[in-house]
């Protein structure tokens, strides 16, 4: 089985292409979301986390997620420490999901993928371009946070011509060319390498 990423910055679009792999019936799975999971449902995770940062982290026993990008999005080194906890735990928590999975590929999305080296685990890389200022508008209106944060966010990734560079295929979703057509393509080359 083929093990493929899916990459790409903040309000990019990775999550919307995913979907479209998933109607096509590839199973995705979502780094972020497991993280967050994590975080809650992981004793040694959560250890970490609260002894990196403090019982206020954790209110009544429950992770207070505000506070947190609070304290990791204004400093950088905090950023990498929350990182450097999650990580190993997402990428095992990734390798057994993919290790179950009976289809021909399977993907794996997160915005992380080279930051965190979980490309050295994937057999290709997709990566999902988008305009700037589409990037931010999508993610302002998602995460309900001003322009201003998401781009102290978005300056805290990855550059993302260095990142399109390392990836095997890229995707462009600029509302102006269409995703769908982009992603059948992929699909059926993937389909194909798993024959050969």
């Amino acid at each position: 089985m083929l093990k493929i990423g899916l990459t790409g910055g903040l309000g990019s679009g990775k999550s919307t292409v995913a979907r479209i792999f998933e109607v096509l019936g590839v199973p995705v799975y979502y780094a972020d979301e497991a993280s967050k999971r994590l975080m809650i449902e992981d004793d040694e995770v959560k250890s970490k986390i609260l002894f990196a940062f403090g019982k206020e982290v954790y209110p009544e026993g429950k992770l207070d997620r505000k506070y947190l990008a609070a304290i990791v999005f204004k400093d950088s080194q905090k950023l990498e420490l929350l990182n450097s906890i999650v990580h190993p735990a997402t990428l095992l928590d990734a390798q057994n999901w993919m290790d179950k999975q009976i289809t021909p590929y399977a993907i794996k999305e997160a915005a992380l993928i080279f930051e965190s080296g979980s490309h050295k685990f994937l057999d290709k890389v997709i990566g999902v371009s988008s305009p700037l200022e589409l990037r931010i508008g999508r993610a302002a209106t998602r995460d309900k946070i001003p322009n201003e944060e998401v781009l102290a966010r978005i300056n805290n990734q990855m550059d993302e011509e260095n990142k399109l560079r390392l990836c095997d295929h890229v995707i462009i979703n600029d509302e102006k060319q269409m995703l769908i057509s982009q992603v059948l393509k992929l699909h059926h080359y993937f389909l194909d390498l798993t024959k050969t």
